[in-house]
């Protein structure tokens, strides 16, 4: 089971530093999680993250249960040598996808009964089933499964789904107790845009002695500062002495605010994606490459950057590759904004430690608006 250690806080912010301890490594926090959903994140090597300094990445139960399957993934000794990655991983519950996949699912008190997108067959997901699932992926942390709503929802509706979230989460963490599993299961906070909500789910978790707790339910469809505001009224509910992850976020602006409020954990597919899409991430803000304008440009994307990409290809041979639809482009633009968003981690824990969190939040956006 996991361990973790507050190493530093920020007298200024409720921004924290940390060392979550598995026995797959050590990940220094707050840190950003690279999705890969399938066992890759998308274009990418192994080699290729360990060059990004990826501590941690995570997998998606839902996707992995159906493609390859459990029995491939078993056969193969787990998750993490069928990928031949040998950090720490994570893997989320399946909560998301249900959400995502909202047509092909129902809901009850016993679970989630859904229809594969692959090729119609039915399929359940009881709370304890998704949490036999990631102990057979070989996962270091777990997500309990989780009702996620999108937005706007309406109050009744969203009681609905925080009291099965909870219901799952006891059956979950039952089943993981008395299976003596070695991985580590988190919590999920549901609730909506609602504080009363928030509040009484954060509670209701706080029964139990989960290793971590995350924050589901967020960067669904609300308006930004909404997002903010219920992110700010939840992180201080959760328990201090364990880390607290926020599901499915976001923009480098919010990696920045939600650590300056004590976020722990975040993942997100918008790095990969938007690489794929010829969106980078630069420390003067965001480049669309297929742009004509950097048809001669020799610079890299970021001459602040380190990465494979910036230190060895111009902006302009990748706009070539992006707009000649050569693979190439989705490797080295999947590259650099992985190591952005990594390397922007890296910089925010420097500043807690240094006790200068403010001072980079105002030259962080000073920076990112000058493209």
């Amino acid at each position: 089971m996991l361990e973790f250690e507050i190493i530093n806080k920020s007298s200024e912010t409720r921004a924290r530093t940390g060392k979550i301890t598995t026995s797959r490594g050590i990940i220094e926090t707050p840190i950003f999680m690279p999705v890969g959903t399938l066992g890759s994140v998308k274009s990418l090597t192994v080699e290729d993250l360990e060059h990004c300094s990826a501590q941690i990445i995570l997998g998606n139960t839902y996707h992995l249960y159906l493609r390859p399957g459990c029995d491939v993934i078993e056969h193969l000794d787990g998750l993490h040598k069928f990928i031949n990655w040998d950090k720490p991983m994570l893997t989320d519950s399946g909560g998301f996808q249900f959400f995502s996949l909202a047509k092909l699912a129902k809901f009850s008190n016993e679970g989630v009964s859904f229809q594969s997108h692959i090729d119609g067959s039915r399929h359940f997901f009881s709370p304890e089933k998704a949490v036999e699932i990631q102990m057979i992926l070989g996962s270091d942390i777990m997500m309990s499964l989780d009702w996620c709503i999108g937005y706007p929802a309406d109050e009744k509706q969203t009681t609905e789904a925080l009291e099965k979230t909870t219901m799952w989460a006891e059956k979950g963490y039952s089943y993981w107790k008395e299976n003596g599993s070695k991985n580590s299961l988190f919590g999920i906070v549901q609730g909506g845009m609602y504080t009363r909500l928030r509040s009484m789910s954060a509670s209701q978790l706080s029964g139990f002695d989960f290793p971590g707790f995350a924050i589901g339910g967020l960067s669904v469809g609300e308006p930004k500062d909404l997002m903010y505001e219920m992110a700010d009224y939840t992180l201080p509910l959760l328990k201090e002495n364990k880390p607290k992850y926020i599901m499915g976020v976001g923009t480098p602006e919010d990696l920045v605010e939600l650590s300056g409020m004590g976020t722990d954990m975040f993942d997100c597919v918008m790095p990969s994606r938007n690489a794929r899409n010829g969106q980078l991430f630069t420390s003067r803000g965001n480049i669309n490459i297929p742009n004509a304008k950097y048809k001669f440009d020799t610079a890299p994307i970021d001459d602040t950057c380190s990465c494979y990409t910036c230190k060895n290809y111009s902006r302009a041979y990748l706009r070539h590759l992006y707009k000649s639809k050569e693979l190439l482009a989705y490797r080295l633009n999947t590259i650099h904004n992985i190591y952005y968003y990594l390397d922007l981690m890296k910089k925010i824990r420097q500043a807690i430690d240094n006790d200068s969190f403010l001072k980079f939040k105002k030259d962080f956006y000073l920076k990112r608006g000058e493209n």
